[in-house]
């Protein structure tokens, strides 16, 4: 089990309200994760990474269960572990950031101020990207 992971505290809370306040928020998170596979636009890995987080804060076993699925696991592992993030998948996020926020700017933001806010993000979110350590590309990283 992975409970020892860096993304894993031994912090849950004491309050039954916020706990159960914090899966819900993790079990929301997987499902707009799991959309975000589907529908390009809407991120993946932010969202399993919240819900890892409001699991490490929660519950042990839904935090483990969450690492070691099978599809989203692999998604998430590699950032709790190292703080790093797989070559390939940074290419990917960041050509994401580019083709997704200038259309969403220049097709659908009606004022100048909202479409070069989100060209700044996407900026910001890139330079964010290429901050990240990166695992270097190897044989078994392209099931990603």
């Amino acid at each position: 089990m992975l409970q020892d992971s860096p993304g894993a505290t031994n912090k849950h809370v004491k309050s039954k309200l916020l706990r159960w306040m914090l899966i819900c928020c993790g079990w929301c998170s997987i499902a707009a994760g799991v959309v975000g596979i589907f529908l390009p636009i809407v991120p993946t890995v932010p969202f399993l990474l919240l819900a890892a987080a409001c699991f490490a804060r929660s519950s042990p076993q839904f935090h483990s269960w969450l690492l070691e699925h099978d599809q989203l696991g692999p998604l998430i592992r590699d950032y709790l572990t190292s703080g790093a993030i797989p070559l390939r998948v940074k290419r990917t996020a960041i050509g994401m950031v580019w083709v997704s926020f200038p259309v969403s700017a220049f097709l659908f933001a009606p004022a100048v101020w909202l479409k070069a806010a989100l060209i700044a993000v996407a900026a910001v979110v890139t330079l964010y990207l290429l901050r990240l350590p990166t695992i270097p590309p190897s044989g078994d990283d392209y099931h990603y």
